[in-house]
């Protein structure tokens, strides 16, 4: 035997439809197979009280039931052909409570408007416009909302209708058994509206296609990967959505001289011997130009030299990177006469040193391992 469908929902016969809607989420959200799986006693009850909400939400069936019962709702192909069917809405709503749902959801009536989509651009500069910041000039191909119907998709004066399939909802519902599951609508595509008379400058699209030149600043410091974005140029919205986003992609080039490495610069100096061994002064560059450093007598082949402040800006504007030179000591090569002999003669009164150099020392101890 059926058991009365107010008992079901545990409501009086008076109850209001807020009521009745309230009684059916609480026994839907405890009783789910999606959140009680295996749980056939509580299958059971789900499918009652989806039967008792669907005749009593429906001012027409619950009257007929109030006045025969059962017997009145006889020959109406059961409780899934009962007029506006207000169980799906309800069914959406515990959906969205199950799953976190928040909102209007892309492609529903109840979003405002269509966002458009992003774009993205690669854009390629030279390590000199890196480091000072420059302003390009991009031809940018996109679709605009259409001037003539304001993205909405209808001729001037006329209107939109409501969808007969979905009936507003932009979403069908397919029952299978106990479940549920909705899928957007392909006659109106979601939008739960159907012109009747298309734009005729953008065809009822909402959006035509163009070109524009855009003029787009890029900040000091930006590295390969760094991702810029511009708001509000993407493609355009539809219905009264907001433009989409540009992203620029950007892609510095390498310098002939510089090494990057973040906002640190890395550059190989060479030096004479003779500029290691008494010290100079050199002329190096930087990317603002040449820069006078001096190096101290007797530096090595691996030493470096640190300019603080003489890198790369920071793209939070705060400190610039450091500039590291790295020396590198030649040896010189096709002597003539008179340098050997000069090389000969200094390497012999440095020999003579008290203190010894590492050459010689390295040799001593050679010595003194294979006597």
């Amino acid at each position: 035997m059926k058991r009365d469908y107010y008992e079901i929902l545990s409501v009086g016969r008076d109850a209001s439809n807020e009521e009745i809607k309230k009684a059916f989420r609480k026994i839907a959200l405890d009783c789910h197979p999606d959140r009680r799986p295996g749980d056939r006693e509580a299958e059971d009850r789900f499918k009652e009280a989806q039967q008792a909400y669907a005749v009593l939400s429906n001012p027409e069936t619950r009257q007929r039931y109030d006045r025969y019962g059962f017997d009145g709702l006889r020959g109406q192909g059961g409780f899934e052909d009962f007029g506006a069917r207000p169980f799906e809405s309800l069914f959406q709503d515990i959906f969205d409570e199950f799953f976190g749902a928040r909102g209007g959801r892309p492609g529903r009536p109840d979003a405002r408007g269509r966002r458009g989509e992003d774009l993205l651009y690669s854009l390629r500069i030279s390590f000199t416009e890196a480091f000072r910041g420059t302003e390009k000039e991009i031809p940018l191909t996109r679709n605009s909302t259409c001037p003539e119907c304001r993205g909405h998709r209808a001729k001037a004066g006329s209107g939109e209708k409501t969808c007969s399939k979905c009936r507003g909802r932009g979403e069908v519902y397919l029952r299978q058994g106990f479940i549920t599951v909705a899928q957007t609508c392909r006659q109106c595509r979601g939008r739960g509206k159907i012109v009747d008379e298309p734009c005729a400058h953008c065809r009822g699209s909402g959006r035509v296609p163009g070109e524009k030149k855009l003029t787009v600043k890029i900040p000091p410091g930006v590295d390969t990967g760094v991702r810029l974005r511009v708001e509000r140029e993407g493609e355009g919205g539809i219905e009264g959505g907001e433009p989409g986003d540009l992203y620029l992609q950007l892609e510095v080039e390498s310098h002939p001289l510089f090494q990057r490495e973040g906002a640190n610069l890395h550059l190989e100096v060479p030096l004479s011997f003779s500029q290691a061994a008494v010290g100079t002064d050199l002329e190096v560059p930087t990317p603002e130009g040449q820069e006078k450093v001096k190096i101290k007598p007797g530096v090595q082949t691996g030493d470096t030299v640190s300019l603080k402040g003489r890198g790369m800006p920071s793209l939070n504007g705060y400190e610039r990177g450091s500039l590291y030179l790295h020396l590198l000591v030649e040896t010189p090569a096709n002597l003539t006469k008179r340098q050997k002999e000069l090389l000969t003669e200094f390497d012999r009164i440095e020999s003579e040193k008290s203190s010894g150099s590492k050459v010689q020392r390295f040799w001593e101890k050679v010595r003194e391992i294979f006597q």
